[in-house]
């Protein structure tokens, strides 16, 4: 049955139509006005729209422009517009907004088909405009769906606001720069590319750009590390559209859709990359900049390392950072050998005193130790967990181990591990060029270069023999060396002298100094005094305590990698002190300069004192104790150095000086109560010397590097009046002598 309404009907309902439709009009515009005006909470100021907020990654930069880490609390570093791949924009625009160029932040056209999109399963009704808009000022998505639509109608206020003030350029980059990628809290196209593919965004493949772009909608859905079935099918998809959209030819697709992901994951955690000791250091360093200069932003906020975005300019070479890292691993793993040779068939609860303490301050210091006391475990049911096998993940020098073992023993094992710590400093700039703190940084993360202190032993020696010279003694002065015993500073002190390197009669100063030699040592302090030694220590740089006691001539004072290094840089800059700098300048991320480090520079001795001690220092090289640089690794270049072995062999150390570059290194188990039997194998020589030759030797087979391998030290600009020559100072004392002898003297 057909029902025919009259004309006056059709006038009634169609009026009805469009009243409802002009309801929801005016409903809709009213919505508008009163989210603009705020009522569904504040929208986004000028300045917030000028400088929208996003967690940025700070960038630790290398003196040759390479990004050796980042901080952060989302892994993002921003790119320009020039640095994307056009792949990836082409990538972005055919599968998220395909009139992106022609809308003005929402897409109508596109609105009115959001029920068909989605039932496809194309595209969502929000424009790339209104999904930065999202990114950057509304929050999560939210799933009521009454706040999400007010949150839309904030999205497209926004959008609009964008497109006026950005080029569409700008948009996309904006955009690029805020997506969430996943794994290891990865953010950004940049991050993105170096995680996945290991590779900047520039050099993204249209597969690879198209896979990246498949996880905008699901990073966890598409993600190609746990679901790369997905992630394949995905990424073809976006192919087809890319096809679709006239960016890639049919053949292009074919021959794309045929490869697999290419997968070249590179997961960035803080501690990967280079330097991460030296970078976790710096961070600290800037913080307490930050609080003590109270540098604050525009807005009265202060800094945030792991948000803003910051460029952190370092000295650090890039390429001598990986020179002494890859020394310190070849040796090292020899090392550990020789020192594991020595411990096999001895009981460490016999041999090593006060075990058992050892053991239990590792356990109160342990990572596990404190998560199961934050759990409410008593300290019976810890140490009962300690003693529970329990799969754990061990450091070798052959890479981490999977294993299951009792967490006490694991804390043993630690405790019988080599650590080893080394610093290479430019003497002129003070420019700190290489940084290697420890042997792990993801198992034992204390630094040893700057934060750790140890007892130097004979690399003090030194400091005594450079009093001496600038008093007037000469390094061809003979000396009787015989025991020595010092009063007037508490009990009487007489040093003790190895006598399988004791070198007896009458030697030179630098005789005595090459070959370590205690009983001299003791008596040229005793010629010069402590308190003298111990102000020009303290002039060189060195900041732990150095009390003016006789025994500081043999190093029995603690002091840091870092510290020890800036004062042999002493010898090798006419007698400057130039504070050993790491860190040139911040920047904010609009490439403003927030901070600057001037270094302090302190004359700490003459000119001549210090050439001197640097003839003095070859001397070890040429015929001492560190001539195994020369023996055995045919250093015949100008190069001077000084050995160091404390008490019971805990600490080995080699200090070497070159005119261009100074490096300390430092060898021994966390506690100085487990060391080498073996003075043989315990000493600085073998422990610590072999490192700074493979790194040498790396160093100067780069030219580029600019450390030339035959430049020798300068001699003062005024001459040098002390005579260097022993032969004729031997013949002027003896024609000395004799004028003496001729005139009644």
């Amino acid at each position: 049955m057909i029902i025919k309404l009259a004309p006056q009907d059709i006038r009634r309902y169609n009026w009805y139509i469009w009243k409802t439709v002009i309801c929801f009009l005016a409903l809709f515009v009213l919505l508008l006005v009163v989210t603009y005006l705020g009522l569904f909470g504040p929208l986004p100021s000028f300045h917030d729209l000028e400088n929208p907020k996003s967690n940025q990654a700070s960038e630790v930069i290398s003196a040759d422009k390479t990004v050796l880490g980042t901080y952060y609390i989302q892994n993002r570093s921003s790119v320009n517009y020039s640095q994307l791949s056009p792949n990836v924009i082409n990538a972005l625009i055919a599968t998220e907004d395909t009139r992106f160029y022609e809308h003005s932040g929402i897409d109508f056209q596109r609105v009115m088909t959001i029920p068909f999109l989605n039932l496809f399963k194309k595209q969502g009704g929000s424009t790339i405009t209104q999904q930065l808009a999202l990114n950057l000022f509304s929050g999560a998505r939210a799933h009521n769906p009454l706040v999400r639509f007010t949150q839309k109608l904030k999205e497209w206020i926004i959008a609009v606001r964008l497109e006026r003030r950005y080029t569409k350029q700008e948009i996309l980059t904006m955009y690029l720069n805020t997506v969430d990628f996943g794994a290891y809290n990865t953010f950004g196209i940049k991050s993105a590319a170096h995680t996945y593919f290991n590779v900047t965004p520039d050099k993204l493949t249209p597969d690879q750009a198209a896979m990246l772009i498949g996880m905008v909608k699901g990073p966890g859905y598409y993600s190609p590390i746990r679901h790369p079935d997905r992630a394949l099918s995905r990424r073809n998809i976006i192919l087809q559209l890319m096809t679709k959209q006239g960016f890639l030819s049919d053949g292009q697709l074919a021959e794309l859709k045929e490869k697999p992901l290419g997968l070249n994951f590179s997961p960035n955690n803080h501690f990967d990359g280079p330097a991460p000791y030296f970078r976790a250091v710096l961070k600290q360093e800037i913080q307490k900049i930050f609080k003590d200069q109270n540098l604050v932003k525009a807005d009265g906020t202060p800094y945030d390392l792991d948000r803003d975005g910051l460029k952190i300019y370092t000295t650090i070479d890039a390429t001598m950072q990986q020179y002494a890292e890859e020394a310190q691993h070849e040796y090292m793993r020899k090392l550990q050998v020789q020192f594991n040779d020595q411990w096999k068939g001895v009981s460490r609860w016999k041999t090593i005193k006060n075990f058992k303490l050892l053991l239990d301050q590792g356990m109160y210091r342990s990572d596990r130790y404190k998560q199961l006391e934050a759990e409410g475990k008593s300290e019976d049911e810890i140490r009962q967990n300690f003693d529970t096998p329990d799969s754990l993940e061990l450091f070798t020098w052959r890479g981490n181990i999977d294993t299951v073992m009792k967490p006490i023993d694991s804390i043993v094992y630690s405790k019988m591990m080599l650590r080893n710590s080394l610093m290479s400093m430019d003497p002129t700039t003070g420019y700190v060029k290489a940084w290697v703190g420890g042997t792990s940084f993801e198992h034992f993360k204390y630094d040893q270069v700057k934060l750790g202190t140890r007892q130097v032993g004979s690399t003090a020696k030194p400091f005594t023999y450079s009093v001496a010279i600038e008093n007037g003694f000469s390094p061809c002065q003979e000396v009787d060396n015989v025991p020595v015993t010092i009063n007037g500073y508490g009990d009487p002190w007489t040093p003790k002298q190895s006598s399988s390197d004791w070198l007896q009669g009458s030697i030179t100063l630098r005789r005595a100094l090459g070959w370590s030699q205690n009983y001299i040592a003791a008596y040229v302090m005793n010629e010069v005094k402590p308190v003298p030694v111990m102000e020009l220590t303290k002039k060189m740089g060195i900041t732990s305590d150095v009390p003016p006691y006789p025994s500081i001539c043999l190093g029995t004072f603690n002091a840091s990698v870092y510290d020890m290094t800036g004062a042999y840089s002493v010898f090798a800059n006419h007698g400057t002190w130039t504070e050993p700098t790491y860190l040139l300048r911040i920047e904010d991320k609009n490439g403003n300069v927030i901070y600057t480090h001037t270094p302090k520079i302190v004359q700490a001795m003459d000119a001549q004192t210090a050439y001197v001690m640097t003839y003095m220092l070859k001397g070890v090289i040429e015929d001492g104790t560190g001539s195994r640089l020369r023996r055995t690794y045919g250093f015949n270049n100008p190069v001077g150095g000084k050995t160091g072995t404390t008490q019971t062999n805990s600490d080995g150390w080699f200090m070497g000086i070159t005119p261009q570059l100074v490096t300390g290194i430092w060898t021994g188990c966390e506690d100085r109560d487990i060391h080498f039997f073996s003075t043989r194998l315990g000493e600085g020589a073998n422990t610590a010397l072999p490192i700074f030759a493979l790194y040498m030797k790396k160093v100067y087979d780069n030219p580029s590097l600019g450390i030339k391998r035959n430049v020798d030290f300068d001699a003062p600009k005024n001459g040098v009046n002390i005579i260097l020559d022993c032969n004729s100072y031997k013949q002027q004392q003896q024609g000395t002598g004799e004028v003496d002898k001729k005139l009644g003297f």
